[in-house]
Formats: structure tokens, sequence, C-alpha cells
């Protein structure tokens, strides 16, 4: 009898250690699910610890509509989120050429905006007319090369879709700027291939009847020669004093700044930019604190993300801050979006472990004010 409560009693410990082993691993398995996952992916990603989790899995653009919701659309169509993101509606076709660009996920092809009316207008790429056509030996661009700017806009809140039309012709590539101004004025800027020789010059294409009809403006031509040279892949945003500034990349070692006094109609002011960078694009965005923010490669690789601020309408800019690093691979083409006041999505277009092989994408949150600080610590 005492010999079978001892073995009752062993069992009784037995049967409480195994619960606390499983409870153990249910935590650490919670724990684990709820880290990032694509913020510590294995020893070649670094990410600044200042970071916070984003749930989205889209590289964007995002809109935010008047009743909160998020807006996206993909190659199947329009989506919206009631939840930052984390889910999704069923896609509602647009039109045809629309985010279907190479593999259908292609950063920098289209933007979105709500003019103060209301009417959703959709500045995009349009993937049915994509032939990058180029002849090497005269480093020139074939007749047949192509890739058209087209409009959409909707007045239902993106039910139908009307006006849909060119509004660039020739080549152009990918492009980081569509915002509306104070005036209400609609303004894209984007890279336009351009001949004898073969180069890209910038130029944007504005509306002032909410995306109904379109005019561009004159070409920014820095020269150069080739398919990499010349004003590509432009950003924008407005200034404190109406003026618009628009960041270019080059293929010389710095970005390249624009000016515009008359609401993109015209640029006049071409002048180097202090930042800067390897060949690739950077993203230019204005916070609702009156801030900008500029998000770019550094100047060595595309390996690193960098992050700079600017309290004066881009007369200073604060030391750049490294946010992301692909050690061996890169991180590049960013998109920027705030969410709410003070809170900056920061995306990665492209993000592979090693040239363009293995994707490990990176969405990162990231609080506006804890940056700034960090950004004064190093002046």
């Amino acid at each position: 009898m005492k010999r079978n409560f001892i073995v009752a009693k062993k069992q009784n410990i037995f049967v409480c250690i195994l619960k606390c082993i499983i409870v153990v691993a249910f935590v650490s398995s919670v724990i684990v699910s709820d880290a990032p996952c694509d913020a510590a992916v294995d020893d070649s990603r670094w990410v600044h610890p200042l970071y916070k989790t984003l749930a989205v899995d889209s590289i964007g653009p995002f809109l935010e509509l008047a009743d909160g919701r998020l807006m996206t659309v993909d190659a199947k169509g329009m989506r919206t989120s009631k939840d930052d993101g984390k889910t999704w509606t069923e896609a509602r076709p647009v039109c045809e050429g629309l985010a279907g660009l190479r593999n259908g996920n292609e950063p920098a092809t289209f933007y979105i905006q709500q003019t103060k009316s209301g009417a959703l207008v959709i500045v995009f790429l349009n993937a049915t007319t994509y032939n990058f056509s180029w002849d090497n030996k005269i480093n020139q661009p074939k007749d047949d090369c192509r890739l058209e700017v087209w409009a959409v806009r909707s007045l239902d809140g993106g039910k139908t879709w009307i006006d849909r039309q060119r509004i660039l012709e020739g080549y152009n590539p990918n492009w980081f700027g569509f915002i509306q101004i104070r005036s209400g004025r609609l303004v894209a800027v984007v890279p336009h291939i351009v001949l004898d020789p073969g180069r890209y010059a910038a130029c944007s294409l504005t509306s002032d009847d909410e995306g109904k009809t379109w005019r561009r403006s004159n070409l920014i031509d820095l020269g150069g020669h080739g398919h990499h040279s010349g004003a590509m892949e432009p950003a924008v945003a407005e200034l404190g004093d109406g003026r618009l500034l628009m960041m270019i990349r080059t293929h010389w070692g710095r970005f390249w700044e624009a000016y515009s006094d008359d609401g993109g109609l015209s640029w006049r002011t071409i002048v180097p930019s202090p930042i800067e960078s390897t060949s690739a694009p950077g993203h230019l965005l204005k916070l609702r604190s009156g801030r900008l923010v500029f998000v770019c490669n550094g100047k060595a690789n595309r390996e690193e993300l960098l992050l700079r601020f600017s309290e004066d309408d881009a007369k200073t800019w604060t030391k750049p801050i490294v946010i992301a690093r692909q050690k061996g691979g890169q991180l590049s083409y960013p998109y920027m979006f705030e969410r709410r006041p003070g809170e900056i999505w920061v995306i990665a277009g492209f993000a592979f472990k090693k040239g363009w092989k293995d994707s490990v994408p990176l969405h990162l949150k990231i609080n506006e004010d804890d940056f700034i600080k960090e950004a004064k610590k190093m002046e």
C-alpha cells in the first residue's frame, strides 16, 4: 500500500513537471510568433533597435481614406483595410495595365491620391506598353523602347473608374512622387527618356481638374549617356513657403535638387544636393509636423537604408541614421507613408539577401520623435 502511494506520488510529480514543460513551450512559441517576421532573419540583417513591428505584407503605396481606412492597389485591383493592413478586402478591378509590370509587385510604378472633393486619382506605368529595347552598340534606345505613364480616376469611391488616358508617351521608368499641393493641384514627378545621346530627364505632370486633364513641365536635363544615366527616378514634396522640391537620382555620387516656384509647372533652380548616395533612388516625404524626411541608400552600396530629417525646408539635413542593413545583399527602392502623425512606415521595395536573389521583406514602423532625438545625439 505504501509502495503504491509512493509510485502514485512520483507519477503526480512527473505529470506536474510535464505540464510545466508544455506551458513553457507554449509561452515560448507565443513570444516567437509575436516577433517581427522580417527584422532579424539571420546575422546578415540588422535593424535599428527603435523600430516597431509593421504587420503589413504589401509594399504599398497606400492612401488613407477619409474614414480612416487604408487603400492600396495590386495586380488584381483596389483593396481596403480597416486594421492597418493586417487584412484586406477582396480586390475590386480598376483598369488594364495597372500594377501589372513584370512580377505584379514592382515598386514605384503607381501612386494614389484623393482630392479635396473626394475623387480618387491613380497615376501609373502602363504594363501593357512595357518594352525595354536598347541598342548597346550605340548606347541608345531603339524605336520600340516604351513604357508609358497613364492616369485613371474615380468619382464614386472606386466603384467605377473613368478617364483612363495616356499622359506621357515614350519610355518612363520607376518614379517616387505624386502629391496634392495646397492649391489642390495634383503633381506627379517622373523620369523620361530623351535621345542623342540616350539618357533620362525628369519632369512633372500636373492636373488642376482632379485628374481629368494633364500638362507636362519643362525637362530637367542633367546630361549623361546610357540607360542608367541622367536625371532618374525623382521624388517630390511641397515646402513650407509653397515651393516644390524634387530630389533626383543620378549616377554621379549624389542626388540633385530642383525647385519650382509655380506649383510644378516649371523647374528653374537645379543644383547638386548635399546628400550623397550610390546610384539608387530615395523617397521624400513632408510630415504633418512640417519636417521633411528622406530615406535612401548610402554612398557606398545598397546594403544600408539611411534616414535624414530637415526642419528648414531642405536647407540643412540631420546626419544620416542607419535604420536597416542587409550585409551582402540590398535594401533599396524605399517607400514611406505617415499612417498617423509621427508614425512613419518604411518599406524596402527590393529586399534581397544577395544581389537580386532570396527575397527577405523589410517592413518597419518608426516614431518620428524617437528618431529626431537620435539625430540630435549625432550633432
